[in-house]
């Protein structure tokens, strides 16, 4: 039986769609399991003084020095979007910081390292509230 070009050129395109799916399956496609999940650490500040500049300044550089802790693997700070005002939405804090790590036990070398320790002395008397969220990535 003679394969025609067009047959030809389905067969090598389903062939190469069915390489690339499973060179890119999931840790639950290949039934296999992650040591352990990567975290998130998500930290909102509310100020003592909402409205001081110069306190926000001052909790940010703080929270830069925490870039100094090796396993840290990606850092972002910042302070409410100017976005749409929604129900669902929550812009009363003054900043936040976004942290990556790879596993939990990376988070707790975190909250036990010096800097960190030594962040929290120096900018604590700044903010009057503080909420975390931690998640795990599914």
């Amino acid at each position: 039986m003679e394969t025609s070009r067009r047959e030809l050129a389905a067969m090598i395109a389903l062939g190469s769609t069915g390489i690339a799916l499973s060179s890119t399956s999931s840790p639950a496609q290949t039934g296999t399991t992650l040591a352990s999940p990567a975290l998130v650490h998500h930290v909102f500040f509310w100020l003592k003084r909402p409205g001081s500049q110069k306190d926000r300044e001052q909790l940010i550089a703080g929270l830069r020095t925490l870039r100094n802790i090796p396993v840290i693997r990606r850092l972002e700070i910042g302070v409410p979007a100017g976005t749409e005002s929604r129900d669902v939405v929550d812009a009363s804090y003054d900043v936040s910081e976004l942290m990556f790590f790879d596993n939990v036990q990376d988070q707790k070398t975190y909250q036990e390292h010096p800097v960190h320790q030594q962040f929290v002395k120096s900018c604590e008397h700044l903010w009057a509230k503080v909420v975390v969220y931690d998640m795990a990535t599914v």
